[in-house]
């Protein structure tokens, strides 16, 4: 490890911050909400009472959350170097927003949140049946952010400092030109620039966004649901995820932008990673069921141990085992927490 010195600020997330409310339900919860296991929607207003009602329940608990964000504080667990990471987003100046501040400041993230006086601070409730996880954001103040906050001196300055920056799809809801910013930054200053398909809707419903934005991403994630309707938005006629990670991978790039490598997991099947025109695939650490606790996060937690290793110049290949490390972790814990200490080598 180098002297932290060097790692100060060295990666930026930027996205939606949301207070996860998460609590084990039953079958007849999800049935009431009208919502899907295992997927990642926008709150509607029939959801909307679900928000209480999760709270009021004996195991629920709080969590500071949203994609991204939870990227970065596994990326800074898994550091373990202070002010390693830094994060922006929208939050409201309420109980919530003030949950959220102290969970980041615990955490280690230089987090820069733009406070809203009119919203309250977004919401995530985490739905969990058996270990698998349904997710439905209320963004309320998350999806306020301005790209005015941004270019803050004292914001764009966290910008000017990190050399890897990553958001993930969901904000493409939100700031698409505080993403274009920060794409357009990273192109034309040989920084690294990632991001993440997020969710079936964002393939589906915010295409033109993702399409502006994609010329610049240098390393793109998902996973095997969101590869799959990438895939069939675009009219590509495969539901092979080696072949899709292939075509993202090789989809046209910005001026100045070498290459693309698009990553994709599968659960407890394989990563698959494109590089170059050749496909890769990497085993994940494989976890009894009795030992799974709730999904909530591995995929962010996956991004999180991924870039902890990538930041520090490391291969693809030990990029992807501290992907499989972070997630394996977090799986094995109620909603995207860890301990202490990672125990990775």
């Amino acid at each position: 490890m180098a002297a932290s010195s060097s790692y100060e600020g060295v990666l930026l997330g930027m996205g939606n911050p949301l207070l996860d409310i998460s609590a084990v339900v039953d079958d007849a919860f999800l049935t009431k909400y009208d919502v899907k296991l295992n997927n990642a929607i926008l709150a509607e207003d029939k959801h909307l009472p679900m928000y209480d009602e999760l709270s009021s329940k004996d195991n629920v608990e709080y969590i500071a959350g949203g994609a991204t964000q939870n990227s970065i504080r596994v990326a800074q667990w898994m550091l373990q170097i202070p002010g390693a990471t830094s994060y922006m987003g929208c939050i409201g100046k309420d109980k919530y927003g003030e949950e959220m501040k102290k969970n980041a400041q615990a955490a280690g993230v230089t987090a820069h949140y733009y406070e809203d006086e009119a919203a309250p601070t977004g919401t995530c409730a985490v739905c969990v049946v058996g270990g698998e996880r349904s997710l439905i954001a209320n963004l309320s103040a998350a999806n306020c952010y301005k790209s005015e906050h941004l270019k803050k001196p004292e914001n764009w300055a966290l910008v000017e400092k990190a050399k890897y920056i990553y958001i993930a799809g969901f904000f493409l809801t939100v700031s698409p030109d505080s993403i274009q910013l920060v794409a357009e930054h990273a192109a034309a200053n040989n920084k690294v620039f990632l991001m993440n398909l997020s969710a079936p809707f964002i393939c589906e419903f915010f295409r033109d966004a993702q399409e502006k934005v994609l010329p610049y991403v240098d390393y793109i994630f998902g996973n095997e649901t969101e590869a799959r309707i990438f895939s069939k938005v675009r009219g590509w006629e495969t539901e092979n995820v080696e072949e899709i990670a292939l075509k993202i991978s090789q989809l046209p790039l910005a001026e100045g932008k070498q290459k693309r490598i698009a990553v994709i997991t599968q659960g407890a099947d394989p990563v698959v990673v494109a590089e170059d025109g050749k496909v890769k695939t990497f085993p994940v650490i494989l976890l009894p069921k009795e030992k799974l606790v709730d999904t909530n996060g591995a995929g962010d937690a996956f991004v999180g141990g991924f870039l902890s290793q990538l930041v520090q110049g490391k291969s693809i290949e030990d990029s992807v085992k501290g992907g499989c490390y972070g997630a394996n972790v977090i799986i094995q814990r109620s909603g995207c927490t860890y301990p202490e200490k990672p125990d990775f080598n």
